[in-house]
């Protein structure tokens, strides 16, 4: 049996979406590795042993900062989530179309190729689509107007941020900031306040509790939550509140690098596409857009409106499904042969 696939192998998550069944598969992508050669785990299986496992167990994101850092784990992990894809059908072979972030090196996009292609799957082709192509279409843009929109995708490692006319990427930029990022310093920054040292998953949950991109420092509507570690000076377990005070003073920085990148690109976008984006706004994706009013931030420093979409982690799979779906997007996907990549 020979079908089509999409695929979106993120920072944080890998989505596959099934031509056939129309339906995505999003999980972590993450993978668990036993004595450094058995797949133990994949996908939100291994994410559970995260910061959880004995040593003879290794869990790793085998994409870091946007691209590919380990191909022989991300091969094995495509081989896993195109099986369960499949729902545990004998599917050996099929066509796919991938995507790409645009703002890397050749060698880096290469990469993204090659897990399919050097797989177990037998691949009867693979055509390529850049990123914020995939995310306009996802979102609904008309791919053959003229006019300017400019799409800002918050990932986990990253924030690539493109302005798109015509089909076809004027302008665009990856900044090596995202929701993981965040994640690691509410960690440095409790264990300096407090002494007390906490793990990624339990920084995700203060930021999606606590972090808020309007928060005034010293409100009187500060919020409290407890968390729980490891107190650095005893070794023992604790447990202790944290402040939405202390939450904000850990993204701002944050929070400034997206602004700022934002209009700075803006800056370098042609006359006539900035007054598109004047008109339209900025459409605002990807998986780290969780905090709270970040939408309402970026339209104050801006004094453009912000469009919000609807699971903004998976507007770049949705393009791809169109694509597949759709024949008025058929001539969007390159192969190698075509453009190198």
């Amino acid at each position: 049996m020979q079908l089509i696939y999409g695929v979106d192998m993120g920072t944080s998550n890998i989505k596959l979406y099934n031509g056939s069944t129309k339906e995505i598969l999003n999980e972590k992508n993450v993978i668990a590795i036993k004595n450094k050669k058995e797949v133990l785990a994949a996908g939100d299986e291994a994410f559970e042993m995260f910061q959880k496992a004995p040593d003879n167990i290794q869990v790793s994101f085998p994409v870091r900062e946007g691209v590919i850092a380990d191909l022989k784990n991300m091969e094995s992990l495509f081989e896993r989530f195109f099986v369960k894809c499949n729902k545990l059908r004998t599917v050996r072979s099929g066509r796919f179309i991938i995507a790409v972030p645009t703002d890397i090196t050749e060698v880096e996009k290469r990469a993204f190729y090659d897990v399919i292609d050097e797989s177990n799957v037998k691949v009867k082709e693979i055509r390529v689509v850049e990123k914020p192509i995939a995310d306009a279409i996802g979102i609904g843009i008309d791919m053959e107007s003229s006019r300017g929109n400019m799409i800002v995708n918050i990932g986990a490692d990253t924030t690539e941020i493109s302005v798109i006319s015509g089909g076809g990427i004027v302008i665009s930029r990856i900044v090596k900031t995202g929701g993981n990022k965040l994640d690691e310093t509410i960690v440095n920054i409790v264990k300096k306040k407090y002494n007390i040292h906490i793990g990624l998953k339990t920084a995700e949950q203060i930021k999606f509790a606590l972090a808020d991109a309007m928060y005034e420092e010293g409100s009187d509507e500060e919020e409290v939550c407890n968390v729980f570690g490891r107190n650095v000076i005893t070794g023992l377990p604790s447990e202790r509140p944290v402040s939405s005070d202390l939450i904000y003073e850990a993204i701002k920085e944050f929070l400034v690098s997206i602004v700022d990148a934002i209009k700075a690109l803006l800056e370098r976008t042609p006359p006539e596409l900035t007054a598109d984006i004047e008109n339209a706004g900025i459409f605002l994706t990807g998986g780290s857009t969780c905090i709270k009013n970040i939408e309402q931030l970026i339209a104050n420093e801006t004094g453009l409106k912000i469009n919000t979409v609807r699971t903004p982690g998976e507007s770049v799979i949705r393009g791809i499904a169109k694509i597949i779906s759709d024949p008025q997007y058929k001539k969007i996907p390159y192969t190698p042969r075509e453009k190198t990549l």
